[in-house]
């Protein structure tokens, strides 16, 4: 007997870490960063026609946060704050100018997973200025400089730039792939940011861009025929007249008044969500190379946007950058089997900014980094803190890009009833909104007296976010 027990502890010390059951072992990520995706575009969130099976999967086996904002509705700051789980005034970058330099400071989590034994990789739009090269933290480098092409990348790979042939989110997903099946006896973490669903516009080396009016959704050739004869769910919002948005009702040489002649075209949002499409092939391909190596359910699935779009909601397409909930609200859902129970829908704030600091807390990974965001954690577990957030901060730093939106820096706050918006440079051109009696934020109501005193604790809400400590 005493033989036999020697034996059989022998055989088990010597078998493989694959196959010990999974979820016992330190979690791999992926995480799955799609440009400019609404909330409201997937199947697993409402839409009316999208076909986004793979994505689904990951809500319908997972969680799914119904309430999710970015904290800055701009791709470079939003981006950041993803990675770092900083406010934009916190992690310094501020705009879409050319960050390069500042970029490669910033001490993100996979840099702190790095630390902590974790094989990182990095595919797609880095989009913090326009270099190319290797951000430190990554042991896997597949990136472009600025927005890249849709078609034909030239992609930065580990060091070496060579031009690969196709559509650029087949090629991102193939570099995925790619990294999840490389051999190795630690855990690791992917983090995959699309091109899509960003529209194909130059950037020149200063940062600015060119039209982005004349800017195209480009979709895999295989996908440009979907959807041909769906009709868009539009917003009862695209009827907005603007009126009580003096911000929005200021002239701008060059450009028309916002209507909804202004908005986004019905063939532009069907090219958007062809572009989707190829994404979603990617999340379906990432399924089944987890599967392969057998690390599916000890890996930690999550896909969410930096931010939405306008589908001419108060006449707006392509400024995104105002505080709307078109703009802020994006889609968040996580997939981990062993601490998520399927189907779970979470109605808690959760913002941009909780992404680090949840991975971190799953990888066990403890940090003295401080981080405006919180572990959503207890969240995905299925426990409701009292003490969860019921606020949150937006900001915006104004830049050039979009005439429209010069010199409309603003913060604003957001609870579950109101929303105040105050911009920095415009004097008299606040807004406020009840966002349970009027949802599409069609009426200003910052002027009518009964609403002085919320808009005081508003005010002064907003001052102690902006000025919180992390």
């Amino acid at each position: 007997m005493t033989k036999l027990i020697l034996f059989l502890t022998a055989v088990f010390i010597t078998l493989p870490s694959v196959g010990l059951c999974e979820g016992t072992q330190q979690p791999n990520f992926v995480v799955i960063l799609v440009d400019d995706l609404r909330w409201d575009e997937l199947g697993c969130t409402g839409h009316s026609f999208a076909h986004t099976p793979n994505i689904d999967r990951i809500a319908r086996e997972g969680a799914e946060f119904r309430n999710a904002f970015c904290t800055t509705p701009l791709c470079s700051p939003a981006r950041a704050s993803l990675l770092t789980g900083l406010y934009t005034h916190h992690h310094g970058i501020l705009d879409n100018t050319n960050r390069s330099e500042d970029s490669h400071k910033l001490k993100t989590f996979p840099r702190l997973l790095q630390q902590s034994g974790y094989e990182t990789g990095y595919v797609g739009k880095w989009h913090m200025g326009n270099d190319d090269s290797a951000r430190p933290g990554f042991d896997y480098w597949v990136s472009m400089k600025g927005q890249g092409t849709s078609f034909d990348p030239m992609l930065n790979v580990n060091g070496i730039r060579s031009k690969y042939q196709g559509h650029t989110t087949d090629v991102l997903n193939e570099k995925s792939v790619e990294f999840i099946k490389q051999q190795r006896d630690t855990p690791f973490c992917l983090y995959i940011a699309h091109k899509a669903l960003h529209p194909e516009l130059v950037q020149y080396d200063d940062g600015s861009i060119s039209d982005p009016g004349a800017a195209k959704f480009l979709p895999a050739k295989r996908h440009k025929e979907l959807y041909t004869e769906d009709a868009i769910p539009w917003r009862l919002n695209v009827t907005d007249t603007l009126s009580g948005k003096p911000a929005l009702h200021r002239k701008v040489e060059g450009l028309p008044a916002l209507s909804r002649k202004t908005g986004t075209s019905a063939e532009t949002v069907r090219d958007r969500l062809r572009m989707l499409a190829a994404v979603d092939d990617g999340v379906g391909l990432l399924f089944s190379a987890l599967t392969e190596i057998r690390q599916l359910d000890n890996t930690v699935l999550v896909l969410l946007s930096d931010h939405g779009y306008w589908y001419g909601e108060h006449g707006l397409s392509v400024e995104r950058r105002l505080a709307y909930e078109e703009g802020l609200r994006i889609p968040f859902m996580v997939r981990y089997p062993s601490q998520i129970n399927s189907g779970s829908v979470i109605d808690e704030f959760a913002l941009n900014v909780d992404l680090a600091p949840t991975l971190l807390e799953f990888a066990g990974t403890h940090t003295q980094q401080p981080m405006d965001g919180v572990s959503l954690v207890p969240l995905l577990k299925g426990e409701r803190p009292k003490n969860w957030r019921t606020s949150f901060l937006v900001e915006y730093n104004t830049d050039t890009v979009f005439p429209r939106v010069y010199k409309m820096g603003y913060r604003a706050i957001r609870t579950k009833r109101w929303k105040y918006i105050h911009f920095n440079e415009l004097d008299g051109m606040d807004e406020l909104y009840d966002m349970k009696n009027d949802p599409f934020e069609m009426e200003n109501v910052i002027g009518e007296p009964d609403k002085a005193e919320i808009l005081q604790q508003l005010q002064l809400e907003l001052k102690n976010l902006f000025q919180e400590k992390r």
